[in-house]
C-alpha cells in the first residue's frame, strides 16, 4: 500500500485545541461542554488545504497506520546549547509532549486524510532534533491491507 506524506504546521497544544465551559440551563443541572476552539478550526483548515494540495480529494476509507515526527523550532542559541551538551542539547528546547501532539494531529487529520480516528490501527510518534527547516510535523499515513477471514479460508483474499 502506498504511504502518503504530509508536512504540516507545528500543532497547537491540546489545551488550546479544545476548551470547556460550564453550561447552566434554567431549571436543569449544570454541565460542562467541551468544544473545538477557533484556533483549532484554523489549524484544521490549514491541514485541509495542505492535504488537498498533496492530492487528498477525499479521506482514506478503512484501516490506516499513522506515523509522525515532531520537529520543534530551533532556538537562536542552539549552537551554544549544543556546545554545552552535544548529545542532549535538544532536550532543552520547548516542545509539545508527543501524546499531546498525537491527539491534535489525529483530530486534525480526521475527515481530511482518513475517515475517522477509530480506523487508526497503528501509531508511531517521535520527536526529532530541531533543524534549519523550522517547526513542523511530518505525518505519514499508510492504508493497511486487511483480509476478510472467511475469504482467506476459501483462498479468496481481498483488500478492504
Amino acid at each position: 500500500m502506498q504511504s502518503h506524506i504530509l508536512v504540516l504546521p507545528y500543532p497547537i497544544s491540546a489545551n488550546r485545541y479544545w476548551s470547556s465551559r460550564l453550561v447552566k440551563p434554567k431549571g436543569k443541572p449544570a454541565f460542562t461542554s467541551t468544544y473545538v476552539t477557533p484556533e483549532a478550526k484554523a489549524y484544521k483548515a490549514q491541514v485541509l488545504a495542505l492535504a488537498r494540495k498533496a492530492g487528498f480529494a477525499r479521506p482514506i476509507t478503512g484501516r490506516v497506520k499513522v506515523e509522525f515526527t515532531l520537529f520543534p523550532n530551533r532556538p537562536q542559541d542552539w549552537q551554544k546549547r549544543m556546545r554545552k551538551d552535544g548529545t542532549a542539547w535538544d532536550d532543552t528546547v520547548q516542545c509539545l509532549d508527543l501524546d499531546n501532539a498525537q491527539k491534535v494531529v489525529l483530530d486534525s487529520l480526521k475527515d481530511v486524510v482518513f475517515e475517522d480516528d477509530r480506523w487508526v490501527r497503528e501509531i508511531h510518534a517521535r520527536r526529532a532534533e530541531p533543524d534549519e527547516h523550522g517547526a513542523r510535523l511530518v505525518a505519514v499515513v499508510t492504508p493497511l491491507h486487511t483480509y476478510d477471514p472467511q475469504s482467506v479460508l476459501f483462498g479468496l483474499e481481498t483488500a478492504a
